[in-house]
């Protein structure tokens, strides 16, 4: 029976701390894979693109993601459930795009950001396999503000503008119908 976990609030100290990278044969641990399923089940009932395992209040270097016809992020692209275990991203090339970002740890707040548009993704899946992937686009978006997450950075560090700041109801009256046009053009360049 999967259990629907307590999402960490900003301002816990253990959102700031980088999180415990896991060895192959911790994954194979009932403890482990319980826990992944615990995540999963959180993600998903929060509406959640993703979820990292310290926004549970595990220190451990494990991230969810998912985007299946998100209700949170109707104009975004889905991204099939995919479990990173200390993950490795690195940016192929230069170019970035402006993403208006929220948190389920920072809720009712959203800002712009600046992410990488294609970046390469080293990883262990949930069974100790190696995930060697390149991803683009929003998906890129996505898997990046996770990765933050087992940094111990949320998406507010990485805005420049503080005057982006705003609430889900304001971003939804004023900014979704531009943030989706945007989504759009980054999908018909990246296919994702």
């Amino acid at each position: 029976m999967n259990r629907i976990l307590s999402i960490v609030q900003v301002g816990h100290p253990v959102l700031r701390e980088p999180t415990a990278e896991l060895t192959p044969e911790a994954l194979q641990t009932d403890e482990i894979q319980q826990f992944i399923d615990d995540l999963i089940a959180t993600m998903r009932a929060a509406n959640g693109a993703g979820l990292a395992a310290n926004q549970v209040y595990q220190s451990l270097r494990i991230c969810a993601i998912e985007v299946r016809d998100n209700p949170r992020y109707p104009y975004r692209p889905n991204i099939p459930l995919t479990i990173l275990i200390n993950p490795v991203l690195t940016p192929v090339g230069t170019e970035m795009f402006e993403n208006y970002e929220g948190c389920l740890s920072v809720p009712n707040l959203r800002g712009k950001v600046q992410r990488y548009c294609e970046i390469d993704v080293s990883a262990l899946d949930r069974h100790g396999n190696p995930i060697n992937d390149r991803v683009r686009g929003m998906t890129a978006a996505t898997y990046q503000h996770e990765v933050d997450h087992l940094l111990g950075m949320l998406f507010l560090d990485r805005v420049e503008d503080s005057t982006s700041l705003v609430t889900w109801d304001n971003f939804e009256r004023y900014h979704r119908a531009q943030v989706a046009e945007n989504v759009q053009q980054l999908v018909a360049r990246y296919g994702s």
